[in-house]
């Protein structure tokens, strides 16, 4: 099928935008158009903004009772349009259909479900003696998602959004918007009441920094790029937003001496190239012991030998195309400087895979023998390219792991568990994982350093959409 979505939600009704502007989705897959879009501006802003700031009088005052019953009704409509946003996500950025069902669709089932069981305790106000505690919505919120876990970052913004009370303006990304129009469809079928939810396509020159700069925003939740944000950031400055960022990553991933590689190699591996790299997270950085880098990349060529790249439709394939023509050729030229700086290629290269002719497939691609100084080890390619670093000692597998501008997450493997957490307390990140084990819905997702400021994911993740208010001198009685 091919997406007509021309239009946008604002105010509770689906409006033409005010100055037509029409923008063609590429499914990478097939390089043919997916559908159309159209792409927004500052007019089609300001009247999000205004529809949101009418609406924030009164749902800043609705009952967490009524936000909490209002997530009910939300889960219960995306679960009926579940398959629909999956095969959404499938054709307009790429994912496999047994990612896209499995596990980018889930994360919008995942983020509702576990802010409806943290509003169930949550304390919007607390008596201090003769103080009493009140957490207020943020405001109106500009909220710019972009294209690789395109579910998972509408979600985990919009949704804590509304349960602090906030109204707010969606733009997700151009290249995925078909998704984020499901999203839409969800929160009308809801009973969202007009104006609290509203949504503009576009790019991020004529929605995003207007958005970002506009008087009428409180706060800008942003998930993209660390250059993006950087500007993002600069824009929200001059009224004193508030922002809230998850930013870049070149996650490090340490193997000690005494791992279980055979486990480590694999999980590490099959995680860089999931999602075709496309994830911020992403353990790209190996980190090894010297003695050891034989073994480890004999068992990476095993692994990534099993690994299926092709049509996503297929429910065999492991690993799509990247999302556009643009990533595509990015990658291309980080390939070729690792190979121009000196990185030995065990596994993929430039180009296409065989017989993948047509699309923006890439080579699923390991180096070994990088060292930290090389392009390839400094910055996020985005990409499924997976480093492998190796090291003389555990002093210098932390040097190495702390020396870039990034700190989003990083893993530890290890049979002592003690010891990886020793290891995993040095590393300077938001997010450790000991041994492969992952969170949960509710665990806090964001960065240090360039990778971000602020948290995502239930209780910390609405918390980042409230304001604290000291209501002094009343009886706390």
């Amino acid at each position: 099928m091919t997406y007509d979505a021309r239009q946008f939600y604002i105010d509770g009704r689906w409006v033409d935008p005010v100055e037509p502007k029409e923008f063609q989705v590429i499914n990478p897959a097939t390089e043919t158009v997916a559908g159309v879009i159209s792409m927004g501006g500052p007019k089609d802003v300001d009247l999000a903004v205004a529809a949101a700031r009418r609406a924030f009088d009164s749902f800043s005052q609705t009952k967490p009772a009524e936000r909490l019953a209002l997530l009910e009704r939300m889960l219960e409509r995306y679960n009926a349009h579940y398959e629909e946003i999956a095969q959404a996500m499938s054709v307009e950025m790429g994912a496999p259909i047994t990612l896209a069902k499995g596990s980018q669709a889930q994360c919008g089932v995942g983020h509702i479900a576990a802010m409806i069981d943290v509003m169930k305790t949550f304390k919007f106000e607390e008596i201090r003696g003769a103080t009493r505690i009140v957490q207020e919505p943020v405001g109106v919120c500009a909220l710019i998602t972009p294209w690789n876990w395109p579910m998972n970052q509408v979600a985990a913004k919009v949704v804590p959004a509304l349960a602090a009370g906030c109204t707010m303006v969606l733009k997700p990304s151009e290249f995925s918007p078909f998704s984020a129009i499901l999203w839409a469809k969800v929160m009308d079928e809801a009973g969202v009441p007009p104006g609290v939810f509203n949504l503009i396509n576009g790019d991020g020159l004529r929605v995003g920094a207007p958005l970002a700069s506009h008087p009428g925003i409180d706060m800008v939740a942003f998930t993209g790029s660390t250059r993006a944000g950087t500007e993002i950031a600069k824009s929200a400055a001059a009224t004193i937003k508030r922002v809230q960022q998850e930013l870049g990553g070149k996650s490090p991933n340490v193997l000690l001496d005494d791992a279980d590689f055979e486990r480590a190699v694999k999980r590490s591996v099959l995680h860089v190239f999931q999602n075709t790299g496309q994830s911020c997270n992403a353990p790209t950085r190996m980190l090894v012991p010297e003695s050891r880098l034989a073994e480890v990349e004999a068992l990476a060529q095993r692994i990534a030998a099993d690994v299926i790249v092709g049509d996503p439709a297929s429910p065999a394939t492991n690993v799509g195309p990247v999302v556009s023509k643009i990533q595509f050729e990015r990658i291309q030229g980080y390939i070729e400087k690792g190979i121009a700086e000196g990185a030995k290629v065990i596994v993929g290269g430039p180009g296409r895979p065989a017989g993948l002719a047509t699309g923006y497939y890439v080579r699923p691609t390991i180096f070994s023998n990088v060292n930290n100084q090389m392009t390839i080890a400094r910055e996020e390619i985005f990409g499924p390219v997976l480093c492998i670093l190796p090291y003389k000692t555990e002093a210098q597998a932390i040097e190495i792991a702390n020396d870039t501008p990034y700190g989003l997450s990083a893993y530890v493997w290890s049979k002592d568990n003690a010891r990886a957490r020793r290891v995993g307390g040095r590393i300077r990140a938001g997010q450790v994982a000991i041994n492969g084990a992952s969170g949960d819905w509710k665990t806090p997702f964001g960065g240090f350093k360039m990778s971000g400021n602020g948290r995502e994911y239930g209780e910390h993740g609405l918390r980042d959409f409230l304001e604290v208010k000291a209501v002094i001198g009343v009886d706390a009685a």
